[in-house]
């Protein structure tokens, strides 16, 4: 049992899978991509908002890879259920990958989504087209109460424009304008986005773990 009694809320342990984000569009856009292998599984993901006790986790990684298992192996702990986590950010080529691991940090306040685009197009203000070259990166980690842990990697390209458009889509999503396509992220439906998106592409391939470490009825 998690602290303070989490693990009682809702339905039976097993059923549930913990997604650790309090952002609800991660949550829709999760459900949505691991539809199928949840409806295998008779699960359901739910927010770690869910459990109102969870404190958010320190993302002390410096990749990707280890700040995704930090918040999986954290809420696993905390709720005794079986938990989803993604740690995602963009980068950039003229600047080396970053803002990376701090893209959600960029202009200073976590979350800021305008703040960090306004900030990231002043600083490539003077960039041609030809140098904008840009990559959504994605680490999906699934851990287990008893320490089991798996992670995956997505990558999305695209280039930046020199300024937002479309209504879909959160972060950086209305600067990435897709590989191959005109569009940016924030400008293909749903349905398009998690076919392509790196998030997508990461949680599908974690898909087949989920599917092996939860089919015995582990969490």
């Amino acid at each position: 049992m998690g602290p303070g009694g989490s693990r009682d809320a809702g339905a039976a342990p097993g059923r549930r899978v913990v997604l650790a984000t309090r952002n609800e569009h991660k949550v829709v856009e999760l459900a949505a991509i691991l539809a199928e292998v949840m409806a295998e599984l008779d699960c359901e993901i739910v927010g770690v908002g869910t459990f109102g006790d969870v404190p958010d986790v320190v993302e002390t990684g410096v990749t990707f890879e280890e700040n995704a298992l930090l918040k999986a192996r954290f809420v696993a702990q905390a709720t005794g259920l079986p938990a989803l986590a993604d740690d995602s950010g963009l980068a950039v080529d003229v600047l080396g990958g970053s803002p990376g691991v701090f893209s959600a940090r960029w202009a200073g306040r976590h979350g800021d989504d305008e703040a960090n685009l306004r900030l990231l197009l002043s600083q490539l203000a003077d960039v041609p087209e030809a140098h904008r070259g840009a990559a959504f990166v994605c680490a999906a980690a699934l851990a287990l109460p008893d320490g089991r842990t798996r992670v995956r990697t997505g990558r999305f390209e695209g280039s930046l424009a020199t300024g937002p458009r479309g209504e879909h889509g959160f972060g950086y999503d209305p600067i990435l304008v897709v590989a191959g396509d005109t569009r940016t992220a924030a400008e293909l439906c749903p349905a398009e986005k998690n076919a392509r998106s790196h998030r997508g592409i990461a949680f599908r391939a974690l898909g087949a773990d989920i599917v092996e470490l939860l089919s015995d009825g582990a969490g």
